[in-house]
């Protein structure tokens, strides 16, 4: 029983987390593994009990995705589920040790786009970088891989890169990215589920708190200040990289 408490308070978290503006892997991560879970199947875990909410707001924005001036929606999709796929079964061949000690830098990536949030892309701009269609097709398929094999912070990388290729504001591109995220997410589930890399047990229970904590996280999100959320947020992503860190490094 508290075991269970234990995962459906993170899954809660994790879940409002990702609902007001991401980083929900920065708990079920922790959680899944405190449990004592092999750290890839931890990760692959962690991306099922999440993928859910990824899925419903995906469907919520169906109508609203808006294509890329630059380059076709379809093309886009199939280079995130081809790289998801990639990046799922590079995670499945990674060893235990190897992911262990590169997953406290994948958390530092995580939280430091994290920190820098929509700033990332105004400072992207006004270094005058641009990228062309072949540019972002390519930088697509990376962060495809870079989705299935750990995803942190994922789709406000794709912002980024997308913000150096067209105009368009961030909201408009907002339902583009969350779809994705999802056939990334998506795909790397698939792949988990068929080759028995879940702990569907410890997934479940996540994924159960994960959906009350999405709905609830939607609604509180609207009331609480943003600089407050966001300070929460960020402070929950250091403690963890830190102390992913000192686990790896600190023997």
């Amino acid at each position: 029983m508290p075991d269970i408490a234990l995962l459906l308070v993170a899954g809660f978290v994790a879940g409002a987390m990702n609902a007001v503006a991401g980083g929900g892997t920065f708990v079920s991560l922790p959680a899944l593994a405190f449990m004592g879970l092999p750290p890839t199947v931890a990760n692959a875990s962690s991306t099922v009990a999440l993928f859910p909410g990824t899925l419903a707001s995906a469907w919520a924005y169906r109508r609203d995705v808006q294509p890329l001036a630059i380059a076709p929606t379809w093309t886009l999709l199939a280079l995130s589920l081809g790289g998801g796929l990639i990046g799922a079964a590079l995670l499945l061949v990674t060893p235990e040790r190897a992911f262990t000690a590169l997953v406290p830098w994948l958390l530092l990536l995580a939280t430091a786009t994290l920190a820098a949030g929509h700033r990332l892309t105004l400072g992207l701009q006004r270094l005058g970088l641009h990228m062309g269609g072949r540019s972002i097709l390519v930088a697509q398929f990376g962060l495809g891989i870079y989705g299935g094999y750990f995803g942190g912070a994922v789709g406000l990388m794709m912002l980024a890169a997308w913000s150096l290729a067209t105009s368009a504001d961030l909201r408009t591109l907002n339902p583009l990215r969350t779809l994705m995220v999802a056939a990334a997410n998506g795909v790397a589930v698939v792949c988990f589920a068929a080759t028995g890399n879940v702990s569907w047990r410890e997934s479940l229970v996540v994924m159960a708190g994960g959906v009350a904590g999405g709905y609830i996280g939607a609604r509180a999100g609207r009331r609480l200040p943003a600089p407050v959320l966001r300070g929460l947020i960020l402070t929950i992503a250091i403690g963890t990289t830190a102390a992913f860190f000192i686990h790896a490094y600190g023997r």
